[in-house]
């Protein structure tokens, strides 16, 4: 008598996108490069404080009222 192998308890993601991103990792299984991680962060580090040091007041305070509605939503009229 031929006894059945157990199944994986692990099922497979119903959505096609999880399920062909969870092909594609265990594909490669690649990390991130840790010298482009520390270049992006560099960068981003620098970028706010070096484009606000270019910005001119008047520049400043509309980019800073342009992140505001943009985060709580708020409009004026103009």
């Amino acid at each position: 008598m031929a006894v059945m192998p157990k199944r994986s308890s692990k099922k497979a993601p119903q959505d096609v996108n999880v399920l062909a991103a969870s092909i594609v990792e265990e594909a490669t299984k690649a990390g991130k490069d840790p010298l482009a991680v520390a270049l992006g962060r560099r960068g981003g580090l620098k970028g706010g404080k070096a484009r606000a040091a270019k910005m001119t007041p008047e520049q400043r305070s509309e980019a800073a009222r342009k992140a505001a509605r943009a985060r709580w939503g708020k409009t004026t009229n103009q």
